[in-house]
């Protein structure tokens, strides 16, 4: 998974110097709700009829109360019901999320909250109004396209941020992808283990393997398969990710055996027994699916294994979504589109000789993850604020975690690892 923002989260930095965008920067710029009062009336009779069979507790400023949850529901509460609404009128996918970077509504536990909404998502707008999504959804923006040139800004606002931060709630393993509680594990760390055990033996890594990982993280997987016995090549786009890498691989002692490279997938040359990459055809993009694993089946040896970690959505919701601008591209995750299982297996099919061997799903246990890196988050908040970050960063940290938390509860979102082969040479 790919979360970060450029340093303009930092208190008195500018978005021009830290990010190279010119003007402020969006989480600058919610102060000035866009006035709509037609589209404003209009989100409020959809958010009304979107909560008012579900299980949560609505509360707004004045006493209305809305919703069908119990005393013991998931509570909101609406705090400046006008600005919320403005925001839901301008952009429903983006002003929610907003709207609670702002201030506007809080919830005790956003993550229980928003569970109920995930589960019924493709429901929650009134069909009549669905077929209006061409010209209410912003599309993407051009410049966020995964060129190589898009792909190399659109990892700098993931992962140049700061490794600080970073540290400050991952596991030990500084690994940022969905840890596997297998039984008999004890802690984040011990399952995040698991996890990379699982991917390696998908791709049967071992002595002498020659790996190529696309997506070096910060080195975890790297030093795991080094310790096999692997001589790995990884790759990353990540200035800030590689040079933290090198010296975690360094201080395991095992320089030798791990190269650590700043380039593209597109760019990789040379032949490999065994390919791993865990979560990072989310930062592909569908019109260049069928040239990464295109890419992967031209590095892969005859014969060879490849082990690959993938969140998913389901196929329908894929398509209906996949062009929208949403919150998590503004301010998380630019340029990312999640695919479906269907999609990664139409594609390998289409356009790769591989074939699959194995796939094992494990989404609530991302759940727990992200439950875990955001209690962490919360407590080491201090840490991270020392660092000049604002409480606006820390509420959109909050909401991004507990949101993607909601969806993996609510099974609106899994994760994979899939395994594939490539034919021998007859």
């Amino acid at each position: 998974m790919s979360i970060t923002l450029p340093t303009s989260h930092r208190t008195g930095a500018t978005s021009a110097a830290a990010s190279g965008q010119v003007g402020p920067a969006p989480w600058d710029l919610l102060g000035a709700p866009p006035h709509s009062p037609v589209r404003a009336r209009l989100a409020e009779q959809v958010f009304r009829h979107a909560v008012r069979d579900l299980p949560v507790r609505v509360a707004l400023a004045g006493g209305e109360r809305l919703g069908a949850g119990a005393a013991d529901a998931p509570l909101m509460r609406i705090l400046d019901p006008a600005a919320f609404f403005q925001r839901l009128g301008a952009d429903s996918k983006i002003g929610f999320g907003e709207s609670y970077m702002a201030g506007e509504w809080v919830s005790p536990e956003p993550a229980d909250l928003l569970t109920p909404f995930a589960e019924r998502l493709p429901t929650l707008v009134p069909k009549p109004l669905q077929s209006l999504r061409r010209w209410v959804d912003a599309p993407k923006p051009g410049n966020e396209r995964n060129t190589t040139t898009g792909s190399q800004r659109n990892v700098e606002r993931h992962y140049d941020l700061s490794n600080d931060v970073f540290a400050a709630f991952l596991d030990d393993t500084m690994t940022y992808s969905a840890a596997l509680f297998t039984p008999g594990t004890t802690g984040l760390a011990d399952a995040q283990r698991a996890k990379m055990d699982r991917v390696l033996d998908l791709a049967g890594v071992g002595a002498g393997t020659r790996l190529l990982e696309i997506g070096t993280g910060w080195g975890a997987l790297a030093i795991r398969a080094a310790e096999r016995g692997a001589q790995v090549t990884t790759l990353t786009l990540s200035t800030e990710q590689r040079e933290l890498a090198q010296r975690r691989i360094a201080e395991a002692g095992l320089t030798e055996r791990v190269d650590v490279q700043l380039r593209d997938y597109r760019h990789a040359a040379g032949s490999y027994d065994a390919i791993v990459s865990v979560e990072m055809i989310e930062a592909v993009g569908s019109e260049y699916w069928s040239g990464y694993f295109t890419a992967l089946d031209r590095l892969l040896a005859p014969g060879g294994r490849i082990g690959l970690q993938a969140i998913t959505m389901p196929h329908d919701r894929m398509l209906a979504s996949r062009r929208s601008h949403t919150w998590i591209h503004k301010y998380i995750f630019p340029g990312g589109e999640i695919p479906s299982l269907h999609a990664i297996e139409q594609t390998v099919r289409e356009h790769t000789g591989l074939r699959g061997t194995e796939r094992h799903s494990f989404g609530p246990d991302y759940a727990t993850t992200l439950r875990t890196w955001r209690d962490t988050f919360r407590r080491r908040w201090n840490d991270i604020a020392g660092q000049g970050f604002s409480e606006r960063f820390q509420r959109m940290w909050e909401f991004y975690l507990a949101y993607s938390e909601a969806g993996f509860r609510a099974g609106y979102l899994d994760v994979w690892q899939l395994g594939f082969r490539k034919a021998q040479v007859t």
